[in-house]
């Protein structure tokens, strides 16, 4: 029997919306006070509705609104309703909140200055927009599309694409903006991934050791660390393996690797970065 799925609590849409609305005026702001008065810009459909904005005399709110448009009919068909509907939501009120903000004087005149703070800001509200359910740059949902069909990858894709921008850029604005931009994209992707994913370093690790019994529970005692035990079987003797399956914190590594070194020195071992981790008792460790 397929279980019916949950609808969406009001008190939950509303915060999740609060956020978006939140993470639109962060991009607005890092938009129009830090990098448009150093004529900075970004990647994606945010870098070329800048560009088109000083070539032309359509504001920029209304080219983000314009150009994103066909991008997220495709999303509402492919992705889901809910994340259109965010989206949108996202784009009208990041255009909405960079109206008023646009006579406003830049905060700094250091284009350095621009590019890091203006990178975070951006990456900050970016992120809190995806992270609940919307997008304010349709060209990543073009690559999801587009790759299904081409030998790309969503991420090589969208790094082609952003390569043009920046070109474009350095014949618009300068090849040291152009520098600049490329620079604030990096920030500002570095920085959603934070946000995405949170601050929480932690690795996944698998050993492969005969004293599997021992070392499970010496990491249980020792770190704190519950481990799930796989059974395998060896590629080339064919014999079975126990596989010893666990993850820590990035703080954690060393005194996992002189635990193994301890009681199997000939164990071997795999360590893997991991994005996020819910459940179990992971934050209740002792150590």
């Amino acid at each position: 029997m397929v279980k019916e799925h949950k609808k969406e609590t009001f008190k939950h849409l509303v915060m999740r919306f609060l956020l978006i609305l939140l993470g639109a005026t962060m991009a607005a702001v890092s938009i129009e006070l830090f990098l448009v008065p150093n004529s900075i810009i970004d990647g994606g459909i945010i870098g070329i509705s800048l560009i088109l904005d000083y070539l032309t005399p359509i504001p920029f709110g209304i080219l983000m609104v314009v150009i994103n448009l066909p991008f997220l009919f495709f999303g509402y068909k492919h992705i889901g309703k809910n994340f259109f509907i965010s989206s949108i939501f996202a784009i009208v009120a990041l255009a909405i909140i960079e109206f008023p903000l646009h006579p406003i004087p830049g905060v700094v005149d250091d284009p350095l200055l621009a590019t890091v703070f203006g990178g975070l800001i951006l990456g900050a509200g970016v992120g809190l927009v995806i992270r609940n359910g919307g997008a304010l740059d349709g060209t990543e949902i073009l690559g999801i599309l587009l790759t299904r069909k081409l030998p790309f990858s969503v991420g090589e894709f969208v790094m082609f694409v952003n390569i043009f921008i920046f070109l474009w850029a350095g014949f618009v604005l300068g090849w040291e903006h152009a520098m600049y931009s490329i620079l604030t994209y990096y920030i500002a992707s570095k920085t959603i991934d934070i946000v995405i994913q949170g601050l929480d370093d932690t690795k996944a690790v698998i050993i492969v050791s005969d004293e599997f019994i021992e070392l499970g529970a010496a990491i249980n005692s020792r770190l704190g660390r519950s481990v799930t035990k796989l059974h395998g079987k060896g590629g080339y003797e064919e014999s079975a393996k126990d596989v010893i399956y666990v993850v820590v914190t990035r703080l954690e590594i060393s005194k996992l690797k002189h635990i193994v070194a301890d009681i199997d020195p000939k164990a071997f071992v795999t360590i893997m970065d991991t994005q996020e981790v819910h459940g179990g008792t992971f934050k209740a460790a002792i150590h």
